[in-house]
């Protein structure tokens, strides 16, 4: 009888142990990140890993709407729009009230004070402080009334923050007056990114250096525990401003259920969870568990979950769900112009160019998602031309042909180029595997070098990468945002990786940021395209389709590339997730 008894109980623990506790609701969001994260800290925040973290600790004056497209600038710390005078040279910004720090030592009592007009001054400052190097600068240089004098002043000992900038003033402590060096159709663009969000002086006195693992902002979550190379978590600030789900959007977003939560306060949940997965095969089998919310199809399981480009029955039935999105970059194979003799060399990198075949790299390692780029500008991009076409195209005997005539046929007296990757996974080293191949059949030779993001990074941003893949998301929707990569007041540590150099581009480019976006500057762009792809600093590859899953439990996910906010915005239905599981 006791033996009865026991067997009795013990099968009601194992049942009480199997059955997922719907009950207990942890209002979680489970994300990734391909990358790691090298620090938290605005100034630096000039790529997705870091800017998705900081963009949900730290805030700027403004934002994108989460919902409308073609993207839309609207308010964050702003108090509205600005007023815009002096022919667009000048923009008065009321800031919010009652809109306060995270509580943190840094502050009296650990309260987190309010912030104020005198907060971005600082802030963007700390952005063109020449000691501090920050890889964001590029945002600001050149463009509001002498910061770039003060900045010159610091580096030679001349000013401190204390000295006053002429472009920026606070005319009352909820009041920023801005003074723009020159007019700038694209100035509401750059206060939506990263490297303009706001610090508190306070913070960066008490952590000096070590501020890039103590992000302290307004934003809707704070940082609660940070696991270098492996794990994320940000908690809910419950001191947060009063910001609320949009109310409106694109047409079919109410019939998606997007606007379920419409004028609902945000965030929407207490936590969430950034798990760092630089493998796609683990990523993949993460979010097919239901440890991660939404995810990535790996190219190896594209088939297996799409037939005739139409969901799977077999994963329309677990609940799986697709969000496609046209993405707004390109990938380029990058060559650093001051490498020796790469830089020097034009028909080395024109047989370069022409020995890749871009087709095959679309369908092998992007299942044919995307498009081959034909220059800088991808799709959905103001400025994007459909009909454009690259004088250099897939030709592996004219490749040979701008081999010879660089001096060097056959590979003869070439040295072993040194190509970066900027991970370890599988699909990078089999990327670099094909590039190697391609190149070989010239007689060129490269070395692949394996980094982690951070290595990878510092490589570029320090000119030690000789060739490299990268890719880049626009900042804003608009061609400029790619055309200056190749300007060469932006070279390392800015966003011209390439460290490419040439007057007449440098010409033309300052003609046409000028402009009003119209046919004269389309134009102008049109002929720094041409200068671009004749003088090849890098190889224009895909522009990518990304095909987002995410499970039938996560709500409003509507994700676009340049919207770096937006775990605010989502939620779970945790009975649906604890059925899954």
């Amino acid at each position: 009888m006791k033996t009865v008894i026991f067997q009795a109980i013990s099968l009601m623990f194992i049942l009480l142990a199997c059955t997922p506790k719907a009950s207990k609701k942890t209002n979680t969001i489970t994300a990734y990140l391909e990358a790691n994260v090298p620090h938290l800290d605005p100034i630096h925040s000039t790529s997705k890993y870091s800017s998705v973290i900081n963009a949900n600790i730290f805030e700027g004056l403004y934002h994108y709407h989460y919902l409308k497209r073609p993207i839309t600038v609207q308010p964050k710390l702003a108090d509205g729009l600005p007023q815009i005078l002096n022919n667009g040279k000048t923009y008065i910004v009321k800031i919010k009230r009652n809109v306060h720090f995270h509580d943190d030592p840094a502050f009296p009592n650990n309260r987190g004070r309010e912030l104020t007009a005198y907060d971005f001054i600082y802030s963007w400052k700390r952005l063109a402080d020449p000691k501090l190097k920050a890889l964001g600068w590029w945002v600001l240089d050149g463009l509001i009334e002498g910061l770039n004098d003060w900045r010159d002043k610091v580096r030679s000992g001349q000013a401190n923050y204390e000295t006053p900038v002429a472009g920026l003033t606070a005319l009352d402590k909820y009041t920023l007056q801005i003074k723009l060096s020159r007019q700038s159709f694209q100035f509401l663009h750059y206060l939506s990114m990263p490297p303009t969000m706001v610090v508190a002086k306070e913070v960066v006195q008490k952590y000096g250096k070590e501020i890039i693992n103590h992000p302290i902002g307004t934003g809707p979550y704070v940082l609660k525990k940070w696991q270098r190379n492996s794990e994320i978590i940000l908690s809910k600030n419950p001191k947060y401003h009063k910001v609320l789900y949009p109310t409106i959007g694109e047409d079919q977003d109410k019939s998606k259920g997007l606007l379920k939560y419409a004028g609902q306060r945000l965030p929407l949940m207490n936590e969430v969870r950034v798990r760092i997965i630089t493998e796609k095969q683990p990523l993949w089998l993460a979010f097919l568990k239901g440890d991660l919310d939404f995810g990535t199809i790996p190219k190896d399981n594209f088939e297996q979950v799409f037939q005739n480009n139409q969901l799977t029955k077999e994963f329309a039935d677990k609940g799986l769900r697709i969000h496609s999105q046209k993405s707004p970059d390109v990938t380029i194979i990058a060559f650093n112009m001051e490498h020796p003799i790469l830089g020097k060399n034009k028909s080395l990198r024109k047989a370069l160019a022409a020995a890749i075949d871009k087709k095959t790299i679309l369908e092998k390692f992007y299942n044919s998602r995307g498009i081959v780029a034909e220059g800088p500008i991808p799709p959905t991009i103001y400025g994007y031309d459909p009909e454009y076409k690259n004088p250099i195209q897939h030709d592996k005997t004219l490749a040979k042909q701008y081999l010879a005539d660089a001096g060097y046929e056959g590979g003869k007296d070439l040295p072993v180029f040194n190509y970066e990757m900027a991970n370890n996974s599988t699909w990078a080293r089999q990327y670099g595997e094909v590039l190697k191949d391609q190149w070989a059949q010239l007689g060129v030779k490269i070395k692949l070098n394996v980094n982690t993001w951070p290595q990878f990074d510092k490589k570029i941003k320090t000119k030690k990468a000789t060739i490299f893949d990268m890719a880049w998301m626009a900042d804003y929707p608009d061609s400029q945002n790619f055309l200056q990569l190749f300007y060469s007041k932006n070279i390392s540590p800015g966003p011209n990786n390439f460290n490419y150099i040439n007057r007449k581009y440098d010409q033309i480019y300052e003609q046409a940021v000028v402009l009003p976006p119209g046919a004269e500057r389309q134009a102008l762009f049109k002929k720094l395209i041409d200068i671009i792809n004749e003088d090849v600093p890098g190889v224009f590859i895909i522009h990518r389709l990304y095909r987002y899953p995410f499970h039938s439990w996560l709500e409003n996910y509507k994700p676009y590339p340049i919207i770096y906010d937006y775990y605010q915005y989502l939620s779970v239905d945790e009975d649906k997730k604890a059925a899954h599981r």
